[in-house]
């Protein structure tokens, strides 16, 4: 992978077209599988999820279109927007499913936010960051507007930086709560590996997320934005490690329509 200190148009360094072709092949076959799994279990709440592994898909493409062409602001601010926003595609599905365990385990009165608010609390900083991360990209595309652009996007993460952090120590406390006071539900489910899932896809985005503010914060011509090494490594690798973490631990299993002990729920799932 290139970097350094040469520039290519408006990129610091040239694309990687293998790199970019082995992720678009490993997102390719994580978010079919996905789309199969949720047909298969019945789980249309992970549907933001597969458009999240499209956008992962569509921003390695762009990235390849970006080493044809490296003086396309286009492109460039596509690939942007497109691996920017896909990691709260992810998330809004993370917070939805928190918040069905929680119903599928009669453990309503266990969350220390209401049930029927949390998933909104977070899905609606979710879209905040999400809004705010894509304006401040496409004030990217003009080079007066560029620092101003940074500034929001910078912004936007901190967002969802913020938000998942409430997000897992509310996850924390429920796990706490829910180990030391099980409902009669949790004892005849295996809901335990759903919340270690839960754990990891979080820690790997906050981690990403980090890096991304940093990466940012470093300016066009700091370390982590002139090497692309950094951005396959902790972006990358990491958003494919949460799309692999959920083929393995499906929360269809224990709350879709197909999941184990599934029950038509009296109220609705929101």
């Amino acid at each position: 992978m290139a970097g350094g200190e040469k520039f290519h148009g408006v990129w610091s360094y040239s694309p990687s077209v293998p790199a970019a072709v082995i992720f678009i092949i490993l997102f390719t076959s994580s978010t079919g599988f996905h789309f199969f799994q949720i047909i298969k279990k019945r789980s249309l709440f992970f549907i933001p999820f597969i458009v999240g592994g499209c956008f992962e898909v569509g921003g390695y493409i762009t990235r390849i279109l970006a080493h044809k062409d490296t003086n396309s602001q286009l492109i460039y601010i596509m690939q942007i927007i497109l691996l920017l926003v896909a990691p709260g595609l992810y998330a809004a599905s993370i917070y939805m499913t928190l918040g069905r365990i929680i119903l599928h385990m009669n453990a309503v009165h266990i969350s220390p936010i209401k049930r029927t608010l949390m998933t909104k609390i977070f899905v609606f900083g979710d879209v905040v960051s999400f809004f705010v991360q894509l304006g401040g990209a496409s004030l990217m595309s003009e080079q007066k507007t560029q620092s101003t652009g940074k500034a929001i996007v910078l912004t936007g993460l901190a967002v969802q930086v913020a938000f998942f952090l409430v997000f897992l120590c509310t996850l924390i406390l429920i796990h706490k709560r829910l180990t030391e006071n099980p409902t009669a539900a949790s004892a005849t489910a295996a809901w335990t590996k759903h919340f270690y899932a839960l754990y990891f896809a979080s820690l790997l985005i906050s981690i990403r997320s980090i890096f991304r503010v940093a990466e940012f914060a470093g300016g066009h011509e700091g370390t982590l934005m002139t090497h692309e090494i950094y951005l396959y490594i902790f972006d990358a690798v990491l958003m494919f490690g949460v799309s692999i973490c959920f083929n393995v631990v499906h929360p269809g299993d224990i709350i879709g329509r197909k999941g184990i002990g599934y029950e038509e729920p009296v109220m609705p799932l929101t």
